[in-house]
């Protein structure tokens, strides 16, 4: 490369990584908000699912975080034309 413009690349190549380090903070940012959202939604499913009495209050197959893991899923199933009692 040419000395005479290894000072303008220099100047392009600190732009470019400013340019990456804000959108790398931004999509930061944006995924935080996502994940705090995420769990606040699983955590108001979870409330709706105890008052309907679709979850297990035993414990069983539950890990540490409380979260069921047996592979099982306690939602209902509705078919077309059928009700939740």
């Amino acid at each position: 490369m040419d000395a005479k413009y290894s000072g303008e690349m220099l100047k392009h190549l600190e732009k470019q990584n400013e340019l990456l380090m804000d959108a790398y903070r931004s999509m930061s940012h944006e995924l935080h908000k996502l994940q705090v959202e995420e769990e606040m939604l699983m955590r108001k499913f979870y409330e709706l699912m105890s008052a309907q009495g679709f979850t297990k209050k035993d414990g069983v197959g539950k890990d540490a975080s409380g979260d069921n893991r047996s592979g099982e899923s306690t939602a209902p199933v509705i078919k077309d034309g059928d009700e939740l009692q």
